[in-house]
């Protein structure tokens, strides 16, 4: 049985989807940041960085978003949730990904949590309107790769494991002064995804608003 380690609207949102879209059994674990739960010696177990999610899989423990989602895809070829392996396809998949996790994620963390990176009020402040106007060029790529692909989905006609990531960061833009749905591409292709069954399942179980 597959477990997810999860919080509510947390990086986790992303492999809960897939687990959805997937149909196959899993279970919630839920770790509750409101008691510092991701720092308890037994979750730092699975993820010495106390970071969300982790996904049990038998022996095999897996943190980081994208290696989760990118092992769901895999280990359920089925589904089709990642283009095949040895692909131009797979290699436009790749960067996304890793892109998606490294760069537009990696900004989001920084805007959320800028006294991580200054114990002085003023720098954090300044640093967060730094990654805000970051975040909004990235999201104008995310926009220009909508229009090269052609739709409906991320990469076009394949619905893959960067739909749901893409959703879960623009829905984190949502108390920018540019959030992500506010582009004309973006905005359309938000409300597809969001409209999936499984992605409103999600959301259902994680207690979050609509839309984004």
């Amino acid at each position: 049985m597959l477990t997810l380690h999860y919080s509510p609207t947390d990086a986790s949102m992303t492999p809960h989807m897939v687990l959805e879209e997937l149909g196959v059994p899993f279970e919630l674990a839920l770790v509750d940041r409101s008691r510092d739960a991701q720092h308890s010696p037994a979750y730092l177990k699975l993820n010495p960085n106390g970071r969300i999610p982790v996904l049990v899989d038998g022996d095999l423990v897996l943190y980081e978003t994208a290696a989760v989602a990118l092992h769901l895809a895999d280990t359920h070829p089925a589904a089709g949730l990642a283009p095949p392996l040895g692909t131009p396809e797979r290699g436009e998949f790749y960067k996304w990904l890793c892109w998606l996790t490294n760069t537009l994620q990696a900004e989001l963390m920084l805007y959320f949590y800028p006294e991580r990176w200054t114990r002085t009020p003023s720098a954090a402040a300044e640093l967060k309107g730094c990654a805000e106007a970051r975040v909004a060029g990235m999201v104008d790529q995310l926009e220009a790769q909508l229009a090269r692909s052609g739709g409906p989905w991320f990469l076009g006609a394949r619905y893959t494991v960067l739909d749901p990531y893409v959703l879960m960061l623009c829905r984190w833009t949502r108390g920018m002064a540019r959030p992500a749905r506010s582009l004309p591409g973006l905005l359309p292709y938000l409300q597809r995804v969001h409209a999936r069954p499984a992605v409103q399942r999600v959301y259902a179980r994680e207690g979050m608003e609509q839309p984004f």
